[in-house]
């Protein structure tokens, strides 16, 4: 068995990060590296690694001249100016509905990107991502480079937010492809970690010939420790934004 040690300012970085209406931005000491989500876009960032995955995705449609990125990456001046813009024009109801508050924005982390319907004319706030031809293929294929479709219509007492088939969230594989098969939310995703995983106990899950196993260290109580993992195995982790930890281990089929 080898150490993995957790600190708690662990909890505040990686792609599983929570930020909701209940879940601010945590604060960032040095934002995560940001690129172009698509090559013709190089104003529209995500991190980098949810950039690769998307461009990765979009080729595998051969998807250029259809899909296009609406938004992305947003500082809190960006997102406050949207606020604003928005109640202006719309009123505080239809802003509460499908803007988050500054400061509770996933567009904030670098994770997050809307997507649009290529056309002369996009609505910002609400762009047109259907149901239909390639973006529904998008749509469906997306949990497999690491993206899931955020908010789900009859899922808005859990997340806060309307539904928006526009907006999609990196938060990696294998967490991905589970979130879409069980038809969850981030919330729920991250509440079934939390209450029926733990070290020793972990959550497994065979994807593409790889192991997976998934559990959940609550660090509330705790400024470090250390959890004990498999030699065979290797790991990465995520904070949550919500008191914890998720540790990912896996093991290649050639690695027995």
């Amino acid at each position: 068995m080898k150490p993995v040690l957790l600190r708690q300012e662990n909890i505040s970085h990686g792609d599983l990060l929570l930020v909701a209406p209940g879940h601010p931005l945590p604060p960032f000491p040095v934002l995560p590296e940001m690129t172009p989500a698509l090559p013709d876009q190089p104003d529209i960032l995500l991190q980098s690694h949810a950039a690769q995955s998307l461009q990765r995705l979009i080729a595998t449609l051969d998807g250029w001249k259809q899909v296009t990125a609406v938004s992305g990456f947003r500082t809190q001046e960006e997102q406050e100016e949207i606020w604003r813009d928005t109640q202006a024009k719309e009123g505080l109801a239809f802003t509460q509905k499908y803007v988050a508050l500054p400061g509770h924005s996933e567009h904030q982390t670098g994770l997050a990107i809307d997507l649009a319907a290529q056309s002369a004319r996009i609505d910002f706030i609400c762009p047109d991502f259907p149901h239909t031809g390639i973006f529904q293929k998008f749509r469906q294929l997306a949990p497999q480079f690491g993206f899931i479709e955020r908010y789900l219509s009859g899922k808005e007492s859990l997340t806060g937010i309307a539904a928006e088939p526009w907006h999609f969230r990196f938060v990696g594989v294998p967490h991905s492809v589970v979130i879409t098969e069980k038809h969850w939310v981030l919330e729920e995703y991250l509440s079934f970690l939390k209450n029926a995983t733990a070290p020793g106990h972990p959550f497994s899950y065979r994807l593409r010939g790889i192991d997976f196993e998934l559990f959940y260290v609550p660090m509330e109580k705790q400024a470090e420790t250390t959890v004990e993992i498999p030699d065979s195995m290797s790991y990465s982790l995520s904070g949550t934004n919500a008191g914890g930890i998720v540790l990912t281990l896996w093991r290649s089929p050639h690695e027995g």
